[in-house]
Order: structure tokens, then sequence, then C-alpha cells
């Protein structure tokens, strides 16, 4: 006896199911963040009883620690910088920088397909539009790969951001899971050697390193919005000797 097909979902249907999923993920998303990720970030803050714990969970310490990660990229509001310092105290700088860069990348290629699934609407539950607007310049710049790897191996740029908006300008998953692994490498480095001397009781050098940090995000702060500044221009540029042509 042959099967039926089974009938396709009208365009209707898709968009109910699709709101439906992205609504379940924002109520998710909330319930997540108030009742899990406020109550971490303020454990994390306390880096002697995150390593106490860690310690009395033995070798699941580190499994717990890579859903932390992943919360951590997938709940954008979430700060990383704790995340990694907690990391850095509780398994020292090696193994933290090895764990944080494995949740990561989880968390990220996690991220990436749900919005390639979504759409924009699922990055404008963390980000308002304007911001999303102004990478949109990275769907048509010659060598896009090359600079969302910049971009992300810059610290201080916004990454989850950035995260977020990979599948929609159009970054395939080989080339974002080759991005998310190396680029990424240079801003959890220097949260967890910090977050390592500050367990290994060297203050100078801890402060030393969170200093150099502050500056060179500051730099890459500024790098970036320059960078969205150029690009931001020369899209206004275009648009204006478009609309002068059709004129």
């Amino acid at each position: 006896m042959s099967r039926q097909p089974r009938p396709e979902l009208s365009e209707r249907a898709k968009k109910i199911i699709a709101a439906a999923s992205i609504a379940v993920f924002i109520a998710l998303t909330l319930a997540i963040t108030w009742f899990v990720g406020r109550p971490l970030i303020e454990y994390l803050r306390e880096p002697e009883k995150f390593r106490a714990w860690v310690d009395s969970a033995g070798p699941m310490g580190r499994v717990y620690f890579l859903g932390i990660q992943v919360l951590q990229v997938v709940i954008a509001i979430i700060p990383g910088e704790p995340v990694e310092i907690g990391a850095g105290y509780a398994f020292g700088a090696v193994e933290g920088t090895l764990l944080c860069i494995l949740g990561t990348v989880m968390g990220s290629m996690a991220v990436y397909f749900f919005v390639r699934r979504f759409g924009i609407k699922a990055v404008e539950i963390f980000f308002p539009l304007e911001k999303i607007e102004q990478l949109r310049f990275l769907n048509t710049v010659r060598k896009r790969d090359t600079l969302m790897f910049l971009l992300m191996f810059i610290p201080g740029t916004p990454k989850d951001l950035l995260g977020y908006v990979a599948p929609i300008v159009g970054i395939t998953p080989g080339a974002w899971l080759f991005i998310t692994s190396v680029a990424r490498i240079p801003s959890i480095i220097t949260s967890t050697v910090g977050g390592g001397a500050l367990g290994g009781q060297n203050y100078v050098f801890a402060i030393s390193a969170f200093a150099i940090t502050l500056v060179i995000s500051g730099c890459g702060i500024l790098i970036y919005r320059r960078i969205c500044a150029v690009h931001a221009r020369r899209e206004a540029e275009k648009r204006e000797r478009e609309d002068g042509k059709d004129g």
C-alpha cells in the first residue's frame, strides 16, 4: 500500500509556526536570563565560590561550564567577559581558554542555524534594527569573509551581534565555523589569562592584563565604528549616484 504524500503547509501556516517558534524562544530566553543568567553573573563575580563549585563537581564541572558558555553566546545580553575570567580563575589560563573556545563555537553555530532558519526576526530579539542595519554592508562588500574575520579578531567589537548577523549577510556554515573558531581566540585569551593570574594570586600581572585588554578593546571599538561609518558613507554615496541617474 503506497503512502499518501504529506500535504504541504500553506505560507500562512508556515508564518504562524515561525512566529510561534520565535515567541517560545523569546519566552524561554527571558526566563533563562532572569532565573539563570542573572544569578550566574553574580556567581561569576565571586571567583572563589565559582572555583569551589567547579572543584566540587569533579569532571562534570567542565561539562557544566560548557553549558554556561553556550548559554552566554546564545543569550546575547549576558556579557562574555565574566564567564571567560571565571574560566581562567577556575581552570587556569590554558584549560580555561580551550573550554571557552569550545563552548563559544558550539553556541555560535547554534545561533547561526537558528537565525538561518528564522531570519532577521530572530536577530531582533536581542538587537535593535538600527544596529543590524549598520552591518548590512557585509552583504555586498568585497572580501566579506575576510572583513568579518578581522571584525571578530579585534577585541572590543560586538561579537555576539556579528554572530547573529553572519547568516543574514550570506556567510556559509563552513566559513563561519572557521571564523568563530579562530578569530575569537585573542579576546578570549586576554580574559582567561587575567582570570588565571587572579586565581594564582598574581595580582600585579592580572591588573596589567586587564589594563592592556581595556586599552586594546577601546581601540577595537573605535576601529569598528570607523569601519561601519566608512561603509555607511559609501552606501549613501552609491544611493545618491543611483538616484541621480534615475532623475
